[in-house]
């Protein structure tokens, strides 16, 4: 890398954009945007928002990208690779663009199979996948289950730097849904013990599916006196526990589930999959995704 190098790493999903500014192999500065799904402008125009605060000072090479600003709904639509992929495969299938005054260089996603043969896609998590192989050198030989937290979780099956198999669980999406459009949180007041309605989440999830667990979120805060913050940790509790039943009926574990991703999310997965038995390791998302970008970039460079 020259002494003058610099450039963007985004990565750009359904619910935020985050960008990295990299100058000389090291990330000196960090913002966020909106997601792909809330923009009320053009994508391009969100994209410089975010970036043109760094080229008042000095402009960039290229901004390199990943997440669902490569969708149909993003920026430029790029196809999905199939899996099983590996990052040369995956850096080979990425898409130049130019957008004004920006080199934009857009990943692809990856498309598969979960275990019960109905198809799969993601966008972004992929470059997280490839990132943790760099920042932990040993998930990239044997077999490993890997756990991504977020809006649409994904269980990823790994194989020797690939990305073989996948399943999604849109965890993340339903709660913000129930949260803000349902009426399972409008009957408490205060917002404290979010920690223990957690817990007694979980430990329902142990016992009762989701259908028949959620209206306790409201009947505690009405006939228990739970607090509004309780019952949104219980509500979590429900949603993310049953993912985990749900993973634990179609496989055994037998080892260490990797989590990556945001550390506060990553906290809760950790606390259920430890109600279950299951030990866990843990790498920070952004800096499993920044070494992703990084592949990418190296890529085009070369």
């Amino acid at each position: 890398m020259n002494l003058s190098q610099r450039r963007v790493l985004c990565d750009w999903g359904s619910s935020r954009l985050r960008a990295f500014l990299e100058v000389d192999g090291t990330i000196v500065d960090r913002r966020e945007g909106p997601g792909i799904a809330a923009l009320e402008v053009q994508p391009i125009v969100a994209l410089r928002e975010v970036v043109d605060f760094w080229r008042v000072a000095q402009d960039f090479d290229r901004v390199v990208m990943c997440g669902m600003v490569g969708s149909r709904n993003g920026m430029v639509e790029v196809p999905y690779v199939p899996a099983p992929v590996g990052s040369t495969e995956w850096a080979n299938h990425s898409v130049a663009h130019r957008a004004g005054e920006l080199d934009l260089a857009v990943a692809p996603g990856v498309r598969g199979h979960n275990h019960s043969g109905a198809p799969e896609v993601m966008r972004g998590e992929e470059a997280q996948i490839f990132g943790a192989f760099v920042c932990h050198a040993a998930l990239a030989r044997g077999h490993h289950l890997l756990l991504l937290p977020g809006t649409h979780s994904k269980w990823v099956d790994v194989g020797d730097g690939k990305i073989l198999s996948f399943q999604t669980f849109i965890t993340g999406e339903l709660f913000a849904l129930l949260r803000d459009r349902s009426s399972l949180l409008r009957a408490g007041e205060s917002q404290g013990e979010s920690d223990t309605g957690f817990a007694a989440g979980l430990e329902r999830a142990r016992v009762s599916g989701v259908a028949e667990s959620l209206f306790e979120t409201r009947s505690a805060q009405l006939l228990m006196n739970r607090t509004q913050g309780w019952a949104g940790g219980f509500l979590s509790g429900v949603l993310i526990g049953n993912e985990v039943s749900a993973i634990l009926r179609t496989r055994m574990i037998d080892g260490t589930v990797t989590l990556v991703g945001e550390p506060k999310l990553a906290a809760l997965y950790r606390q259920a999959l430890a109600c279950f038995g299951i030990e866990t390791a843990e790498l920070d998302g952004d800096r499993c995704v920044i070494a992703g970008l990084r592949i990418l970039a190296t890529h085009l460079e070369s």
